[in-house]
């Protein structure tokens, strides 16, 4: 049976899945279809909460003796939104002008495809790498992330499995392949105001009390001064509010509640407790020195609570990992990529934990966009420079650890 070594053929695979999170939508199936040649063991394990949807995920192992390294992503896709709007199909994986179109193309289909196209080229060139290789590949990462990757990794830790290092293969380049090299991310916490007021007359505004004149007072301490100026591996800390909401039909009617929720992306001068403390301490603040109008009652009655579960931020010290990443990229394209904590979450916020971790992938622009594409050539070159990290990363002297040591090659800054 030949091997999946077209990158180009098994993305067009993984494309005609229709995998919208969380349906599997047989992308799982057609993964597994590729990689049972290269004599890996894939098992599928499906995974439930209540009040969330069952995810099918996927777990595959190819053994040898040796380091393992680990390939970590997703196959669930965001919606296509108004699908007349699509140049092509979003599922057809259509070429046109070297480009491949689809739902997935670079996030991040495009990535999974070429890792298996590099790991069977360099099965037909060497006979299998010197170690093991294993890919884990949910259907939550689009999702809430609660049934997919930071569950598979317990499913798999129980059963035995460590890792060495990983690579997760999200579209990490801005503009060019190879600009990019995720080393960390910045943690990420959401949150809501609710401000509660006194519902009245516009026309009597001395009856009630205005919950949106209170909620613009707290959004502004949230918002001013800035949390830091950033730190020497991070970008500044960022508080976005992302909506605002009062529920209120009637322009007569002065509501009697209003809310916001805000997300903060936090580097390592915070931790998701200390910062927790900051809004804490500036919504208090603000809430005692102000009222809702002049001469009214204060100080503005509001509640904060926290949304799901903080995402910590965390930097990866392992120069095996990290320097024959680099090389690799170097070696086919011709210049260093640079290495960035930049940007948003990913599931490397729960492989850490496990193994040191990098991401490495596609250029993003069109990612979760109509019109996702990938351009043919650059399947071909990430292909190339995860074939050539393969290699190198088994060869590489296994007695070189990071600078941390063997032991603790990740670190969770929390």
């Amino acid at each position: 049976m030949s091997l999946p070594v077209d990158p180009a053929e098994n993305l067009a695979a993984l494309i005609r899945c229709p995998s919208v999170t969380p349906a599997e939508g047989g992308a799982l199936a057609a993964l597994a279809a590729m990689l049972t040649p290269m004599d890996f063991k894939v098992e599928r394990p499906t995974f439930s909460e209540d009040g969330t949807p069952d995810v099918e995920n996927l777990y595959a192992r190819r053994s040898g003796n040796g380091p393992h390294l680990l390939f970590a992503g997703h196959t669930d896709v965001v919606p296509v939104g108004d699908e007349a709007t699509w140049k092509h199909p979003p599922f057809s994986a259509a070429i046109e002008r070297g480009e491949m179109y689809g739902r997935g193309a670079v996030d991040m289909k495009g990535g999974i495809a070429c890792f298996v196209a590099a790991l069977a080229r360099h099965i037909e060139k060497t006979g299998g790498p010197k170690g093991s290789v294993s890919l884990l590949i949910t259907g939550d990462e689009e999702g809430p992330a609660i049934n997919g990757t930071v569950k598979l990794l317990d499913w798999a830790a129980a059963r035995g499995e460590t890792w060495d290092a990983a690579i997760v293969g999200e579209p990490t380049n801005p503009d060019r392949l190879g600009d990019m090299i995720k080393i960390g991310r910045r943690g990420s916490l959401s949150g809501m105001v609710i401000v509660h007021g006194r519902q009245g007359h516009a026309a009597y505004p001395h009856l009630a009390d205005n919950p949106v004149r209170g909620l613009l007072t707290l959004a502004d301490a949230l918002l001013n001064p800035v949390l830091d100026e950033g730190s020497r591996d991070f970008q500044p800390t960022n508080l976005e509010i992302t909506s605002i909401d009062v529920g209120n039909p009637a322009s007569n009617v002065i509501p009697a509640k209003a809310s916001a929720i805000f997300n903060i992306r936090f580097n390592d001068n915070w931790d998701a407790e200390t910062i927790q403390a900051e809004i804490h301490n500036r919504l208090d603040a603000a809430s005692r020195r102000s009222k809702y109008r002049k001469g009214q009652r204060g100080p503005i009655d509001y509640e904060l609570s926290w949304r799901d579960r903080p995402s910590h931020v965390f930097l990866t010290h392992d120069d095996k990992l990290i320097e024959t990443l680099s090389g690799s990229v170097a070696a086919i394209i011709g210049r260093t990529p640079d290495l960035s904590t930049s940007g948003g979450t990913s599931d490397a916020r729960f492989i850490k934990d496990y193994c040191p971790v990098v991401e490495f992938g596609l250029v993003g622009k069109t990612m979760h966009m109509v019109d996702e594409r990938v351009a043919l050539a650059d399947l071909e070159t990430l292909t190339g420079i995860y074939q050539r990290f393969i290699e190198d990363w088994f060869d590489r002297d296994q007695t070189r650890t990071g600078r941390q040591g063997p032991a603790y090659r990740s670190r969770t800054l929390d």
